[in-house]
């Protein structure tokens, strides 16, 4: 079974990477949790933002790191401990880490477990999966990665990570095959067209990033 991730939550209906945007993505039939994106505030807590600043789409331009997790929360950031309190423990969860973040060590294991349950963790950064394989050895990682050949399975293998979550275009059947050779996972973003969905879902991915139409399916 592949799993439906949300990227970024449903962003037509919220802005990405809020709670209202992640519970309206969890309500789309279909869905089965969540793909998002963690920096750390100021104070070192971990708080949901794709970008190292908030011009995007918060429209202030002021970086992340540079604001309190009370300035955060009144310009629509969130923390990682309220959106994990907000949508409960059913939902997969892709934690993507742009930088290395402590806190969500922390507030990642007390919602899910010291096992995990039911999350990865991925990141394009070697060094910071190195980080988390340090802290936290048991738990699954995933290297993300703009494209998939045989230096990226290698990588992957070398950080022992679960698997490798690659930009959709960048898949091809025979990296499939050398993936699963390699005993790896592998997980797909960011789709948006249907048809694009249904020809990855039968490559046999684990997981697909979607929004927009391919998220309803």
């Amino acid at each position: 079974m592949t799993l439906r991730l949300a990227h970024r939550g449903d962003w037509r209906v919220a802005p990405e990477n809020t709670i209202p945007a992640f519970l309206a993505a969890l309500r789309v039939p279909g869905c089965d949790g969540l793909e998002f994106d963690v920096h750390n505030s100021l104070d070192r807590q971990a708080v949901l933002l794709h970008d190292d600043d908030l011009d995007r789409v918060q429209g202030v331009r002021v970086n992340c790191n540079d604001l309190t997790v009370a300035e955060l929360d009144d310009l629509g950031v969130p923390t990682l401990a309220k959106m994990l309190d907000a949508i409960g423990t059913a939902p997969f969860l892709d934690v993507e880490l742009k930088e290395w973040v402590p806190d969500a060590i922390t507030v990642l294991e007390m919602a899910r477990g010291k096992a995990l349950n039911r999350a990865v963790i991925s990141c394009f950064e070697d060094d910071v999966l190195t980080e988390v394989g340090r802290a936290r050895p048991s738990w699954p990682t995933w290297l993300n990665s703009e494209t998939l050949d045989s230096t990226v399975v290698r990588r992957a293998v070398d950080l022992k990570c679960r698997g490798i979550s690659a930009e959709w275009r960048s898949l091809s059947q025979p990296m499939v095959r050398e993936v699963r050779e390699a005993g790896l996972d592998l997980a797909t973003w960011t789709v948006r067209r249907r048809p694009t969905y249904r020809r990855l879902e039968r490559l046999g991915v684990v997981a697909i990033c979607a929004e927009a139409a391919a998220l309803d399916g």
